[in-house]
């Protein structure tokens, strides 16, 4: 491959890439969803707000955690035999 060819290949190259980031730029942004889980206070279980308090924490809580081992364990029911 002569050395114009070469050229000719990088500047095709780089004119695509510079086509494609100047595409991205101008395109707008995709509408985000946000779901918004509402706290009812006056759950009966207090597991349960504990669990839809947690879903929506993007933090990690020893409470929450503890609240999920309790699901956990309430859902496999660990320890108890049939």
């Amino acid at each position: 491959m002569s050395r114009t060819a070469k050229f000719a290949a990088a500047s095709a190259l780089g004119g695509l890439f510079m086509t494609l980031t100047v595409a991205m730029t101008m395109r707008e942004p995709d509408n985000v969803r946000t779901i918004i889980v509402p706290i009812d206070e006056s759950a009966p279980d207090p597991l349960a707000y504990d669990l839809r308090r947690c879903r929506t924490s993007p933090e990690p809580d020893s409470g929450c955690e503890a609240a999920w081992e309790e699901k956990r364990r309430r859902f496999y029911r660990k320890g108890e035999r049939p």
